[in-house]
């Protein structure tokens, strides 16, 4: 199982209008290529301008067909350009969890991310 963990800050007073626009554009066609995300987490204490999202994969190479093909839906290449539009998110740092380097993401989508494979996991 790979996990790919996506901390995604935005800009003070905006989380709810950019998670509002997520839920009714972004989650679609999202949820069609990468199925139900492991985690999707948003905090009432700490940095209240971020959220996580957590994504399971079989592999690193599931992972890759999978983006790609999002990438590729024009359903959520409109998305991206409303999310953008709406200036929200801020730039983040990439992390990097201790199995896996991630790898580089399409221009515009965001979010630092780290993926963590855990031996002998799979997803459900």
């Amino acid at each position: 199982m790979l996990l790919d963990v996506r901390t995604y800050t935005c800009r003070p007073g905006t989380i709810k209008k950019h998670l509002a626009l997520y839920e009714a554009k972004g989650k679609g066609p999202q949820t069609r290529h990468l199925g139900q995300p492991f985690a999707y987490l948003t905090t009432e204490t700490g940095n209240v301008n971020q959220y996580i999202h957590i994504w399971a994969y079989e592999s690193a190479g599931d992972r890759e067909t999978k983006r790609a093909a999002m990438w590729a839906d024009p359903e959520w290449l409109a998305y991206t350009q409303e999310s953008a539009a709406l200036g929200a998110l801020e730039g983040s740092a990439v992390g990097e969890g201790p199995a896996r380097r991630a790898a580089p993401r399409p221009s515009g989508s965001g979010g630092a991310r780290r993926n963590v494979s855990i031996p002998g996991h799979r997803p459900t």
